[in-house]
């Protein structure tokens, strides 16, 4: 399968490269901002499976200009993309009173405007039978349990959910699947970030393979749908 992913420097996107890198049966695109940390991907992927045909892109979802991946596309992948994760993605933790505009801003670019420009710029090369799959949050999920200091964030990423019901049914002609797993809590630096002091009791590595799994198969069963991943409702 010829596959995308964004947000593949670290934690859950990395971990689901890596996973998916140990099957030859694959081509994968892996997009994120660190060039360094993409580098240390393709190491650690060619260490585990020399054969694995990875192609680390140093690339901004939100600010970057997208005719060249467009066309990187085109010739590596002959245009054709199975599947595409868009894990990609920010976190702020801050009372609502001491937000600004700005911090919503950077949630809704990050969570959610950079997944609808990667989404609108690869639709086309998307064939009949593919699988796109938002990396949402239970944070953004209805009548899970919600944090303080998380409103920005979870609203950018309820709006991904709602995006991805909608997508659904506009590309359902096209034979395109798209769903959205509502991850709870992995270990990752992300989260160690937002709680220094909590341990999760999913690490990172088992998160991401559920996520690899997920966009080779969920397809099968499920389309439009929310899933929550989460071990409980917060």
């Amino acid at each position: 399968m010829n596959i995308i992913i964004t947000g593949a420097s670290s934690g859950v996107g990395f971990e689901a490269v890596i996973e998916l890198a140990l099957s030859n049966k694959h081509k994968i695109i892996a997009l994120a901002r660190s060039q360094d940390k993409l580098t240390r991907l393709l190491e650690i992927a060619k260490g585990l499976n020399p054969d694995c045909i990875l192609y680390p892109i140093a690339f901004d979802i939100v600010h970057d200009v997208y005719n060249d991946l467009q066309q990187f596309v085109k010739a590596h992948f002959d245009g054709k993309v199975d599947v595409l994760i868009n894990n990609a993605g920010a976190l702020i933790n801050k009372p609502f009173t001491q937000l600004g505009q700005l911090d919503f801003v950077d949630m809704l670019q990050s969570n959610f405007l950079g997944h609808v420009r990667m989404i609108q710029a690869m639709v086309p090369s998307i064939v009949a039978g593919g699988h796109i799959v938002n990396i949402g949050s239970m944070g953004g999920f209805t009548g899970s349990s919600k944090f303080a200091g998380l409103s920005a964030y979870s609203a950018s990423k309820a709006a991904l959910h709602t995006l991805t019901e909608c997508l659904a049914q506009e590309l359902a002609e096209q034979q395109i699947s798209v769903n959205c797993l509502a991850l709870g809590s992995a270990q990752t630096e992300m989260l160690e970030n937002a709680f220094p002091n909590y341990q999760s009791p999913v690490m990172a590595f088992e998160m991401g393979k559920y996520v690899a799994d997920f966009a080779l198969t969920g397809h099968k069963f499920f389309n439009g749908k929310i899933l929550p991943v989460a071990l409980t409702t917060t």
